[in-house]
Protein backbone atom coordinates (compact mmCIF):
# COMPACT_ATOMS: atom_id res chain seq x y z
CA UNK A 1 0.00 0.00 0.00
CA UNK A 2 1.50 3.60 -0.93
CA UNK A 3 2.72 5.96 1.69
CA UNK A 4 0.14 8.99 2.46
CA UNK A 5 1.14 12.10 0.77
CA UNK A 6 2.60 14.19 4.50
CA UNK A 7 3.41 17.81 4.39
CA UNK A 8 5.02 18.37 7.91
CA UNK A 9 6.48 14.97 8.53
CA UNK A 10 7.94 12.05 7.16
CA UNK A 11 6.70 8.17 7.32
CA UNK A 12 8.51 4.98 6.28
CA UNK A 13 8.20 1.04 6.88
CA UNK A 14 10.83 -1.55 7.98
CA UNK A 15 9.37 -5.49 8.52
CA UNK A 16 6.09 -4.19 9.95
CA UNK A 17 7.18 -0.82 11.92
CA UNK A 18 6.08 2.16 10.56
CA UNK A 19 7.64 5.35 11.71
CA UNK A 20 6.65 8.82 12.01
CA UNK A 21 8.87 11.69 12.26
CA UNK A 22 7.55 15.07 13.03
CA UNK A 23 9.69 17.88 10.96
CA UNK A 24 8.97 21.02 12.00
CA UNK A 25 11.94 21.81 14.25
CA UNK A 26 11.69 25.47 13.38
CA UNK A 27 8.70 25.78 15.57
CA UNK A 28 9.09 22.93 17.97
CA UNK A 29 7.33 20.52 15.96
CA UNK A 30 3.59 23.11 17.43
CA UNK A 31 0.77 21.19 16.51
CA UNK A 32 -1.16 24.29 15.56
CA UNK A 33 -0.05 26.53 12.57
CA UNK A 34 1.30 23.42 11.06
CA UNK A 35 0.38 20.40 8.86
CA UNK A 36 1.31 18.23 11.76
CA UNK A 37 -2.17 17.04 13.04
CA UNK A 38 -3.16 16.82 9.68
CA UNK A 39 -0.29 14.50 9.18
CA UNK A 40 -0.92 12.17 11.97
CA UNK A 41 -3.97 11.42 11.35
CA UNK A 42 -3.22 10.69 7.74
CA UNK A 43 -0.47 8.18 9.19
CA UNK A 44 -2.62 6.36 11.55
CA UNK A 45 -5.57 6.40 8.90
CA UNK A 46 -2.93 4.65 6.39
CA UNK A 47 -1.78 2.28 9.29
CA UNK A 48 -4.94 1.03 9.61
CA UNK A 49 -5.94 0.03 6.39
CA UNK A 50 -2.44 -1.25 5.60
CA UNK A 51 -2.32 -5.16 7.13
CA UNK A 52 1.65 -5.20 6.38
CA UNK A 53 1.68 -2.51 10.01
CA UNK A 54 2.00 -4.27 12.79
CA UNK A 55 3.41 -1.16 15.04
CA UNK A 56 3.52 3.13 14.52
CA UNK A 57 6.62 4.52 15.80
CA UNK A 58 5.42 8.60 16.67
CA UNK A 59 9.04 10.78 17.51
CA UNK A 60 9.58 14.21 16.53
CA UNK A 61 12.99 15.74 14.63
CA UNK A 62 15.21 17.85 16.28
CA UNK A 63 14.83 19.76 19.87
CA UNK A 64 11.55 19.02 20.86
CA UNK A 65 8.91 16.06 20.45
CA UNK A 66 6.41 18.66 20.02
CA UNK A 67 5.68 22.04 21.81
CA UNK A 68 1.80 22.14 21.59
CA UNK A 69 -0.15 24.84 20.66
CA UNK A 70 1.72 28.22 19.12
CA UNK A 71 1.48 30.88 21.74
CA UNK A 72 1.98 33.24 19.47
CA UNK A 73 -0.69 32.44 17.24
CA UNK A 74 -3.02 32.73 20.34
CA UNK A 75 -1.14 36.29 21.33
CA UNK A 76 -2.28 37.48 18.02
CA UNK A 77 -5.68 35.66 17.65
CA UNK A 78 -4.66 34.03 14.51
CA UNK A 79 -5.21 30.97 13.23
CA UNK A 80 -6.96 28.48 15.01
CA UNK A 81 -7.35 31.04 17.74
CA UNK A 82 -8.56 33.89 15.63
CA UNK A 83 -12.98 34.45 15.78
CA UNK A 84 -15.18 34.76 18.23
CA UNK A 85 -16.44 31.78 20.84
CA UNK A 86 -18.52 29.99 18.46
CA UNK A 87 -15.40 29.83 15.76
CA UNK A 88 -12.95 29.15 18.08
CA UNK A 89 -14.75 26.02 19.67
CA UNK A 90 -15.51 24.86 16.08
CA UNK A 91 -11.69 25.23 15.09
CA UNK A 92 -11.21 22.98 18.05
CA UNK A 93 -13.47 20.62 17.42
CA UNK A 94 -12.73 20.40 13.36
CA UNK A 95 -8.89 20.57 14.08
CA UNK A 96 -6.82 19.34 16.84
CA UNK A 97 -9.79 17.24 18.63
CA UNK A 98 -9.72 15.21 15.71
CA UNK A 99 -6.35 14.01 16.82
CA UNK A 100 -7.56 12.22 19.77
CA UNK A 101 -9.89 10.47 18.63
CA UNK A 102 -7.84 9.40 15.65
CA UNK A 103 -5.23 8.28 18.14
CA UNK A 104 -7.40 6.80 20.57
CA UNK A 105 -8.92 4.86 17.37
CA UNK A 106 -5.97 3.74 16.14
CA UNK A 107 -5.86 -0.58 15.41
CA UNK A 108 -2.12 -0.40 15.62
CA UNK A 109 -0.10 -0.18 19.44
CA UNK A 110 1.42 3.24 18.94
CA UNK A 111 4.86 3.91 20.37
CA UNK A 112 5.89 7.37 21.52
CA UNK A 113 9.91 8.00 21.73
CA UNK A 114 10.23 11.23 23.11
CA UNK A 115 13.11 12.94 22.16
CA UNK A 116 12.61 16.51 23.66
CA UNK A 117 9.78 18.45 25.95
CA UNK A 118 6.51 17.48 25.44
CA UNK A 119 4.63 20.88 26.51
CA UNK A 120 0.95 21.28 26.57
CA UNK A 121 -0.77 19.67 23.23
CA UNK A 122 2.54 17.93 22.61
CA UNK A 123 2.25 16.18 26.16
CA UNK A 124 -1.21 14.98 25.34
CA UNK A 125 -0.53 13.93 21.49
CA UNK A 126 2.60 11.09 24.24
CA UNK A 127 -0.24 10.46 26.64
CA UNK A 128 -2.64 9.36 23.54
CA UNK A 129 0.07 6.79 22.62
CA UNK A 130 -0.17 2.95 23.95
CA UNK A 131 3.46 3.19 25.35
CA UNK A 132 6.33 5.97 25.59
CA UNK A 133 9.63 5.78 25.88
CA UNK A 134 11.82 9.14 26.74
CA UNK A 135 15.36 10.19 26.18
CA UNK A 136 17.00 11.94 29.22
CA UNK A 137 16.20 15.33 27.61
CA UNK A 138 12.53 14.47 27.37
CA UNK A 139 10.36 17.16 29.67
CA UNK A 140 6.59 17.06 29.75
CA UNK A 141 4.31 19.52 30.76
CA UNK A 142 0.40 19.87 31.10
CA UNK A 143 1.14 23.71 31.02
CA UNK A 144 -2.44 24.84 29.82
CA UNK A 145 -2.80 26.59 33.21
CA UNK A 146 -0.15 28.63 32.85
CA UNK A 147 -1.52 30.86 30.14
CA UNK A 148 -5.25 30.84 31.31
CA UNK A 149 -6.77 28.23 29.11
CA UNK A 150 -7.90 24.18 29.79
CA UNK A 151 -6.68 21.38 28.06
CA UNK A 152 -8.88 21.78 24.21
CA UNK A 153 -7.63 18.18 23.17
CA UNK A 154 -8.44 15.89 25.77
CA UNK A 155 -5.59 15.65 27.50
CA UNK A 156 -7.17 15.66 31.11
CA UNK A 157 -9.29 12.84 30.04
CA UNK A 158 -5.94 10.65 28.47
CA UNK A 159 -3.12 11.72 31.82
CA UNK A 160 -5.47 9.81 34.35
CA UNK A 161 -6.02 7.17 33.49
CA UNK A 162 -2.40 6.51 32.80
CA UNK A 163 -1.08 8.12 36.25
CA UNK A 164 -4.35 8.52 38.29
CA UNK A 165 -6.72 11.25 39.19
CA UNK A 166 -4.64 12.63 41.90
CA UNK A 167 -1.32 13.03 40.35
CA UNK A 168 -2.91 14.33 37.39
CA UNK A 169 -4.53 16.41 39.19
CA UNK A 170 -1.52 17.94 40.75
CA UNK A 171 0.10 18.38 37.58
CA UNK A 172 -3.11 20.32 35.58
CA UNK A 173 -3.88 22.51 37.82
CA UNK A 174 -0.32 23.84 38.58
CA UNK A 175 1.02 23.59 35.26
CA UNK A 176 4.48 22.35 36.49
CA UNK A 177 6.62 20.57 34.52
CA UNK A 178 8.33 17.38 35.31
CA UNK A 179 11.79 15.82 33.90
CA UNK A 180 12.57 12.44 32.36
CA UNK A 181 13.51 10.60 35.51
CA UNK A 182 10.35 11.37 37.40
CA UNK A 183 8.00 10.79 34.45
CA UNK A 184 9.47 7.43 34.87
CA UNK A 185 8.42 7.12 38.12
CA UNK A 186 4.52 7.87 37.65
CA UNK A 187 4.76 6.21 35.11
CA UNK A 188 4.18 8.62 32.07
CA UNK A 189 7.35 7.03 30.51
CA UNK A 190 8.63 3.11 30.33
CA UNK A 191 11.76 4.15 30.25
CA UNK A 192 14.01 6.86 29.71
CA UNK A 193 17.63 6.58 27.64
CA UNK A 194 20.40 8.51 26.52
CA UNK A 195 19.37 10.90 23.36
CA UNK A 196 21.37 8.42 20.55
CA UNK A 197 19.64 5.44 21.94
CA UNK A 198 16.09 6.35 21.79
CA UNK A 199 14.89 5.39 18.39
CA UNK A 200 16.89 1.89 18.54
CA UNK A 201 15.05 1.56 21.73
CA UNK A 202 11.89 2.32 20.33
CA UNK A 203 12.31 -0.27 17.09
CA UNK A 204 13.49 -2.85 19.59
CA UNK A 205 10.80 -2.85 21.25
CA UNK A 206 8.03 -1.93 18.04
CA UNK A 207 10.25 -5.19 16.77
CA UNK A 208 9.88 -7.39 19.56
CA UNK A 209 5.41 -6.98 19.00
CA UNK A 210 6.08 -6.45 15.47
CA UNK A 211 7.18 -10.25 15.51
CA UNK A 212 3.89 -11.46 17.08
CA UNK A 213 0.82 -12.54 14.27
CA UNK A 214 -0.54 -9.47 13.39
CA UNK A 215 -4.43 -9.98 13.61
CA UNK A 216 -3.91 -11.02 17.17
CA UNK A 217 -2.09 -7.81 18.12
CA UNK A 218 -4.54 -5.49 16.29
CA UNK A 219 -7.22 -7.73 18.30
CA UNK A 220 -5.35 -7.15 21.50
CA UNK A 221 -5.24 -3.57 21.25
CA UNK A 222 -9.05 -3.25 20.95
CA UNK A 223 -9.43 -4.97 24.11
CA UNK A 224 -7.22 -2.87 25.70
CA UNK A 225 -8.93 -0.19 24.85
CA UNK A 226 -12.50 -1.61 25.09
CA UNK A 227 -11.57 -2.81 28.24
CA UNK A 228 -11.28 0.85 29.51
CA UNK A 229 -15.03 1.51 30.06
CA UNK A 230 -17.05 -2.17 29.93
CA UNK A 231 -18.09 -3.57 32.19
CA UNK A 232 -17.00 -7.29 32.80
CA UNK A 233 -19.56 -9.30 31.60
CA UNK A 234 -19.87 -7.15 28.36
CA UNK A 235 -16.37 -7.18 28.00
CA UNK A 236 -16.03 -11.28 28.03
CA UNK A 237 -18.37 -11.42 25.41
CA UNK A 238 -16.18 -9.03 23.13
CA UNK A 239 -13.19 -11.38 24.31
CA UNK A 240 -15.23 -14.64 23.11
CA UNK A 241 -15.91 -12.99 19.69
CA UNK A 242 -12.38 -12.20 18.83
CA UNK A 243 -11.14 -14.92 20.16
CA UNK A 244 -13.37 -16.98 17.95
CA UNK A 245 -11.74 -14.90 14.69
CA UNK A 246 -8.25 -15.23 16.53
CA UNK A 247 -8.74 -19.21 16.65
CA UNK A 248 -9.67 -19.44 12.72
CA UNK A 249 -6.79 -16.63 11.78
CA UNK A 250 -3.63 -19.27 9.57
CA UNK A 251 -1.26 -16.74 11.81
CA UNK A 252 -2.36 -18.51 14.62
CA UNK A 253 -1.88 -21.84 13.14
CA UNK A 254 1.20 -21.54 11.95
CA UNK A 255 2.01 -20.09 15.52
CA UNK A 256 0.64 -23.01 16.99
CA UNK A 257 2.65 -25.52 14.84
CA UNK A 258 6.15 -23.43 15.99
CA UNK A 259 5.40 -23.83 18.84
CA UNK A 260 5.05 -27.96 19.16
CA UNK A 261 7.52 -28.53 16.58
CA UNK A 262 9.87 -26.31 18.88
CA UNK A 263 8.74 -28.36 22.17
CA UNK A 264 9.59 -31.09 19.86
CA UNK A 265 13.11 -30.58 19.22
CA UNK A 266 14.05 -29.85 22.83
CA UNK A 267 12.58 -33.12 23.77
CA UNK A 268 14.77 -35.09 21.18
CA UNK A 269 17.99 -32.62 22.32
CA UNK A 270 20.70 -34.99 24.09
Amino acid sequence: MRLPQLIDSSLEIVEGVAVLTLRRDDVRNALTGTALVEDVIAAVDWANRSPQVSVLVLTGEGAAFSSGGNVKDMQERSGMFAGDVLAIQDNYRRGIQRLPLALHEAEVPIIAAVNGPAIGAGMDLACMCDLRLGSCRALFGETFVNLGIVSGDGGAWFLQRLIGYQKAAELCLTGRTVDAAEALTLGLLLEVTEPEDLLRRALELAARIAAKPRPAVRLTKRLLKLAQHQELADFLKICACFQSMAHHSQEHLEAVTAFLEGQAKRRAAP
